[in-house]
C-alpha cells in the first residue's frame, strides 16, 4: 500500500507549483546545444506534446545564458537553467528562466553562491540544489574510490545539501528545491529518506546516469518507485541514455503504475506463449503509436483499461477487469466489455475496433 504523500512546502516554478498537495510533476532535460535555438525549441515542443511539465537546459557559456531569453519566448512550460562551475552563468541565466539548478560540489565558494541567490531573489525564481554523489565536495579530499557504506554516502549527500540550504536561508531565501541523486539505488533511497525526515523542502527524484532504455528504466522504476511508495517526492526525471521524450513517457508509466498520475490508457497485454496464434506485440505497438501520436485520441483513451490477450486460457479472465478488450484465438478474438463477452472480432479488425471503441467512449 502506498503511504500518504509527505507534505512539503510549495514552491512556484513559472506557472506551476511543486510540492505541497500538488501533483508530482514530470520533467526532462534537452540534449541539444542550447545555443542552437531552433533545435532546442523544436525538442522542447516535442517534449511538451509528450507531457513534459518542466524542461531543463545546459548552460555551458555566457552566449547560451543570454539566448535563454529567446528560448523562453517560444515555449509553453517552465524553463530551468542547469549551471556548473561558473556562478556568472547562473546570474545571467536568472534574468530569463523560471528556475536555476546549481551543484554545491562545483559552483564555488559561499560568496559566489550568494551572488546567485541575489539574482534569483530579484526575479522571485527558485533554486534547486542538485547534489550528485559523483561531485560531492567530500570527494575532493580522497584519492581513488572511497570505501564508504551506502549509508555513509547518503549521510554525506544530505549534509552537503543541508549546508547549502543554510547558506541560502541565512540570506532569507526560501524558494528552494533539492535533489539527491546517485547511480546507485541504495544510496539514492537512503539519502532521500534521511533528507525527508529532516526537511520539508520539496524533493526532485531521479537515479542519475541510470543507463540505457531497458536497464535504466528498470533501475529508475525500482529506485523511484520505492521512494514514491513511501510518499517521498514532488517531481521526477528518468535519466535514460535515450530521447528525452522516452524519459518523459517512462516517468509517467512509473507514476501511472503507482496510481499517482493518470496519463493515457492502461494497456494490459500478455507476454504470449506457444498457445498464442496472434501477433499481440504488433497490435499493442500499433495501438500505442496511434494513441500517443494523436492528442485527441490520447485524451479520449485516458484512464481506460484496455486488454489485448493472446489466447483463451487466461485471456477472458484477465480481460474481465478491463473496460474492454480482446482475448485471441486463431484468426479472431472474443470482444469483452466490463467482463461480458459481446462478440467475435476478426484479427485484422482488432485495432480498428479498439480505436472505434475509444472514440465512442
Amino acid at each position: 500500500m502506498i503511504k500518504k504523500r509527505q507534505r512539503t512546502r510549495a514552491v512556484k516554478i513559472g506557472g506551476l507549483t511543486v510540492g505541497g498537495a500538488n501533483l508530482i510533476r514530470v520533467q526532462s532535460m534537452c540534449n541539444t546545444d542550447t545555443a542552437d535555438i531552433k533545435a532546442t525549441v523544436k525538442q522542447i515542443h516535442s517534449l511538451e506534446n509528450a507531457g513534459c511539465e518542466i524542461i531543463r537546459v545546459a548552460v555551458k557559456d555566457i552566449e547560451s545564458a543570454r539566448l535563454l531569453a529567446e528560448i523562453k519566448k517560444k515555449i509553453n512550460i517552465p524553463l530551468v537553467a542547469d549551471i556548473h562551475f561558473d556562478w556568472r552563468l547562473a546570474v545571467e541565466a536568472a534574468k530569463h528562466v523560471d528556475k536555476i539548478r546549481i551543484n554545491p560540489g562545483n559552483i564555488g565558494c559561499k560568496e559566489n553562491v550568494a551572488k546567485v541567490v541575489k539574482a534569483c531573489q530579484k526575479r522571485n525564481i527558485p533554486i534547486r540544489i542538485g547534489v550528485n554523489s559523483g561531485s560531492l565536495k567530500a570527494l575532493k579530499k580522497i584519492k581513488g574510490r572511497p570505501k564508504w557504506s551506502a549509508h555513509r554516502w547518503a549521510e554525506i549527500m544530505v549534509k552537503e545539501a543541508l549546508d547549502e540550504i543554510s547558506v541560502l536561508e541565512r540570506m532569507k531565501f526560501k524558494d528552494i528545491l533539492v535533489s539527491l541523486k546517485a547511480d546507485d539505488i541504495e544510496r539514492t533511497i537512503l539519502a532521500n529518506k534521511i533528507f525527508s525526515s529532516k526537511s520539508k523542502i520539496p524533493l526532485h527524484l531521479g537515479i542519475t546516469e541510470a543507463g540505457s532504455f531497458l536497464s535504466g528504466t528498470v533501475k529508475s522504476s525500482m529506485g523511484l518507485g520505492m521512494l514514491l511508495n513511501e510518499g517521498i517526492g514532488d517531481t521526477i526525471r528518468v535519466s535514460l541514455t535515450e530521447d528525452p521524450v522516452v524519459q518523459v513517457r517512462a516517468a509517467y508509466e512509473i507514476l501511472k503504475a503507482l496510481k499517482l498520475r493518470q496519463f493515457g490508457p492502461e494497456i494490459i497485454s500478455c507476454p504470449t506463449c506457444g498457445r498464442c496464434q496472434v501477433n499481440i506485440a504488433k497490435v499493442v505497438k500499433k495501438l500505442e503509436e496511434k494513441i500517443y501520436s494523436d492528442s485527441k485520441l490520447f485524451k479520449l483513451a485516458e484512464g481506460k483499461k484496455i486488454a489485448i490477450m493472446g489466447c483463451i486460457v487466461n485471456g477472458p479472465g484477465e480481460a474481465r477487469d478491463a473496460d474492454f478488450g480482446i482475448a485471441g484465438g486463431k484468426g479472431a478474438g472474443i470482444w469483452i466489455e466490463k467482463g461480458r463477452r459481446v462478440k467475435t472480432v476478426k484479427e485484422s479488425q482488432w485495432l480498428t475496433e479498439i480505436i472505434k471503441k475509444i472514440k465512442k467512449g
